[in-house]
């Protein structure tokens, strides 16, 4: 599991970063998607996909995630 930092971009686009990795991706689409039920499989702009716990929307939030496929597979 890798701990991620969410927050929303000026352009109110949902960003994922990873510190240990330096990496920051723009989420493209998200499984669950409401103010009461968010995560879930989110799938990254690089075409990685990782899983987030579902849980009430909360941003900018850190949370931990877990790589379900890599985007160069």
């Amino acid at each position: 599991m890798a701990k991620v930092m969410l927050r929303v971009n000026d352009e109110g686009k949902t960003l994922f970063y990873i510190a240990k990795r330096d990496m920051e991706e723009i989420i493209s689409d998200l499984e669950f998607d409401t103010d009461e039920k968010w995560g879930g499989n989110v799938t990254l702009t690089n075409g990685d996909v990782w899983f987030i716990e579902p849980a009430p929307k909360k941003l900018p939030d850190e949370v931990a995630a877990k790589i379900v496929s890599r985007g160069d597979n």
